[in-house]
């Protein structure tokens, strides 16, 4: 997995009825795009160190 910063990372619920978890990527702190990454999660701000698992996905930021 690539991230970069502005990119947005979506975490998929693995239980049926629970909402997925969006943010915003901060901070990427392995090379070349790799985890981990610093992400301020929606909706309430926090931030925090985040290594992905399975099912999440990175949508890129929108250029320009």
């Amino acid at each position: 997995m690539e991230a970069r910063v502005g990119d947005r990372i979506v975490v998929r619920s693995t239980h049926q009825g629970e909402p997925e978890r969006t943010g915003e990527v901060l901070e990427v702190r392995g090379q070349g795009g790799g985890p981990p990454y610093v992400v301020r999660w929606d909706p309430d701000g926090h931030t925090g160190v985040f290594y992905p698992a399975g099912t999440c996905a990175v949508v890129p930021a929108a250029a320009g």
